[in-house]
């Protein structure tokens, strides 16, 4: 399938160092179609949807956020932290305005699971179901997500 100049300009986006330092495509050589629709697959099987992920990761950060910097205990077993870094990104898929920039670390202390990720990474979730590519700094995968969060 040929690629609309929209598509190009999103997956020219993705690549490091052109609205990220590390980008978002990782070491996965897919096309971000390709990504996104086995991740589908994966959420499917899981008994997921990109909503539920996102909204679970938009809770969690909105509590984080409030912890000033601290780290916070949810639900007596995720232990999370905030680190809030000064300015805004945006979206690779062209959606208008900005994300804060920062990292949300969740550490699930009953099975030891660890997952990061950005306000970007949210919307990305929930607006276009991509949770980057292989390899990339912050690739939530599906499976480990339900296995941390759910």
């Amino acid at each position: 399938m040929k690629e609309t100049p929209q598509e190009k300009k999103i997956h020219e986006n993705m690549k490091a160092g052109v609205l990220t330092m590390h980008g978002f495509l990782g070491d996965d050589d897919r096309h971000f179609h390709e990504i996104i629709a086995e991740d589908k697959a994966a959420l499917e099987k899981l008994g997921l949807s990109c909503y539920q992920i996102a909204d679970k990761l938009q809770q969690i950060t909105d509590k984080a956020y409030n912890s000033y910097q601290d780290s916070i205990l949810l639900d007596d077993k995720l232990l999370v932290s905030y680190n809030s870094v000064r300015g805004k990104t945006i979206c690779p898929f062209g959606h208008p305005g900005g994300y804060p920039k920062g990292e949300i670390k969740l550490k699930n202390l009953e099975n030891g699971r660890t997952i990061v990720w950005t306000p970007l990474n949210i919307h990305m979730i929930r607006e276009h179901c991509f949770f980057e590519g292989e390899g990339s700094k912050h690739r939530l995968d599906p499976q480990i997500i339900k296995k941390t969060l759910f």
